[in-house]
């Protein structure tokens, strides 16, 4: 197929020649970062393959069990696969964790008890951790069951606060929690290398303490994971990087395994722990999709660079900016106006294989403080993985835009956006 044969398809589609021709032709500057993505997705993809093949991963895997799960050997194997990948002595990767946060609050609480004290070191938590935490009044809040919390603020540059997190290291310290992503926030996200630094001052502190990962958007983004620079628990989801966009629900925690059978049992029940669990048919859509992360991830991080790249020539806010290293999928960008927000949301959903006719609108969405519009016309609901977009309806205005299973989607779904915001007056290209 031509260009110009490639270029009817998109004007087929509702996209204006100029905004055709603006896109493209900033894709065209940035073949050489492409590429460097392209080789950390091809190390991590033999990386994932190493670890089927070191944990015998066979076809009998891929049949599920019913009821209790005992003897599940297909769920065993895929979190053997999972520690091998993350390089850790145990892992708990199960469909009966619903997302990210079930994940998190797994993680928290089964490693926490009444006295104990969580610490942030990089600022406030992501949304839906603030009633997990405590910080909003919720039901069933840690902070119920006497577990307190505090948060020491990165600096206005972006780095570690060192004197303050000092400080605020006590005897009830038991566990650092560390989001490596940005979230709602327009802070920079955490590297691989940054993570590894925080640790180890506060393990040289306090070398008992455990120090928690939120991974969320960032596996495969490095060819290395936050575990294998010191981390005790690395959390995610499995409806974004590591599911490949197979995985229909899930989430994962690896880490020591005395960390993970405290996981375990908070998930199931003292004297269960891992034992239980059905796989119900859905390993199949596991395995596969962590085969497939490493190229997923790759595209989202293709669609989040040239995001950047469009939307700073318009004149707009970049977070990370079209030039930075990346470190997740997250691209957020400040329109300062909520009119902007919409209309972006309007094309990324747009642009979806699934419920494109839909037009997204601002909700109370659970586990939020603002209305949150989100744009996801996804094949798994939710799926940040997927093309999407998020916003929470408050200052500065900005959207995050993540994900696309492939590039060519996730860069159809920037035309659009851009074509929605053309088509109100918004901008010009």
């Amino acid at each position: 197929m031509g260009t110009d044969e490639l270029k009817k398809y998109y004007l087929a589609l509702g996209i204006d020649e100029k905004v055709y021709d603006f896109v493209t032709e900033t894709e065209s500057s940035l073949s050489d970062r492409f590429t460097a993505i392209d080789k950390t997705a091809e190390l991590n993809q033999i990386k994932v393959i190493k670890a089927m093949q070191d944990a015998k991963f066979a076809e009998a895997h891929l049949n599920g069990t019913t009821g209790y799960g005992y003897n599940d050997i297909g769920r065993d194997a895929i979190e053997e696969v999972y520690a091998n990948i993350f390089k850790t002595e145990d892992a708990l990767v199960r469909q009966q964790i619903t997302c990210g946060t079930h994940a998190l609050t797994i993680a928290l609480s089964g490693n926490s008890r009444p006295g104990d004290e969580i610490l942030s070191p990089c600022g406030k938590v992501y949304d839906t951790l603030e009633g997990v935490i405590g910080i909003r009044e919720s039901k069933g809040s840690l902070a119920e069951y006497g577990i307190s919390y505090r948060q020491v603020d990165l600096l206005s540059d972006g780095e570690f606060d060192f004197d303050n997190i000092r400080k605020n290291i006590n005897d009830k310290t038991k566990l650092i929690e560390i989001q490596r992503s940005k979230g709602y926030d327009t802070r920079p996200t955490l590297s691989v290398a940054k993570i590894a630094e925080i640790i180890k001052f506060i393990k040289d502190i306090k070398p008992d303490v455990i120090c928690m990962v939120d991974n969320c958007y960032g596996e495969f983004v490095e060819t290395i994971e936050p575990s294998e620079v010191g981390a005790d628990m690395v959390v995610g989801s499995l409806i974004k990087n590591p599911g490949g966009g197979l995985a229909p629900i899930g989430g994962y925690i690896c880490g020591t395994k005395e960390c993970i059978e405290n996981c375990a049992i908070r998930l199931t029940s003292p004297g269960l722990a891992k034992e239980v669990g059905a796989s119900l048919g859905v390993t199949r859509s596991i395995a596969q999709g962590i085969f497939m992360a490493p190229t997923v991830t790759a595209a989202a991080l293709k669609g989040a660079i040239l995001a950047a790249n469009i939307y700073e020539k318009l004149g707009f806010k970049a977070i990370p900016d079209s030039c930075e290293d990346r470190y997740d999928i997250i691209q957020a960008i400040e329109f300062g106006k909520p009119e902007y927000i919409q209309a972006f949301c309007e094309g990324i959903q747009a642009a979806a294989p699934v419920d494109s006719f839909v037009t997204p609108v601002p909700w109370d969405m659970p586990g939020y403080d603002s209305q949150v519009i989100m744009a996801a016309g996804a094949f798994v609901s939710g799926a940040s993985i997927e093309l999407s977009a998020d916003a929470p309806m408050k200052a500065p205005y900005a959207v995050y835009f993540q994900g696309g299973l492939t590039y060519p989607h996730a860069k159809f779904g920037i035309m659009m956006s851009l074509q929605k915001m053309m088509e109100k007056n918004l901008v010009l290209c």
